[in-house]
C-alpha cells in the first residue's frame, strides 16, 4: 500500500512538471507574429495545449485514487516549477518577494494535506 501512494504522489509531481511545460509552450506561442510565423505558432500552441491535456487526464487518474483535498492543493507545485522555467528557460527575473510567495503557497498546501 505504501508503494502505491508514493506512485501516486509522484504522479502528482509529473502531472504538474507537464502542466507547467504546457504552459512554456503556450507563452512560446504567444511570442510569435501570428500571421508571419504560423507554423511556428500552431507548433507552439498545439503542443502547450497537448501538454496541458495530458496534465488533465492524470489529475483524474489522481483524483481516483487521491482525495480531493490532497489532490488540488498538491497542484501548488507547479508553481514551483513555473518559476524554474521562467528563470531558466524565459530568462524571467525572480524576486524574492515572488520566490517568498511560491514557498507561502507551496507550504500552505502540505499543511492542508499532512
Amino acid at each position: 500500500m505504501r508503494a502505491i501512494n508514493i506512485l501516486l504522489l509522484l504522479l502528482l509531481v509529473v502531472m504538474t512538471w507537464i502542466g507547467a511545460f504546457g504552459g512554456y509552450y503556450l507563452k512560446k506561442a504567444s511570442s510569435f507574429n501570428v500571421n508571419l510565423e504560423r507554423k511556428e505558432f500552431m507548433l507552439r500552441l498545439l503542443f502547450g495545449a497537448f501538454l496541458y491535456g495530458v496534465s488533465a487526464i492524470l489529475n483524474i487518474v489522481a483524483l481516483k485514487f487521491l482525495p480531493y483535498t490532497v489532490v488540488f492543493p498538491l497542484t501548488s507545485i507547479t508553481y514551483i516549477w513555473t518559476m524554474l522555467i521562467s528563470y531558466f528557460l524565459l530568462k524571467e527575473r525572480i524576486s524574492g518577494r515572488k520566490v517568498i510567495g511560491v514557498l507561502l503557497i507551496v507550504t500552505g498546501a502540505f499543511v492542508l494535506v499532512s
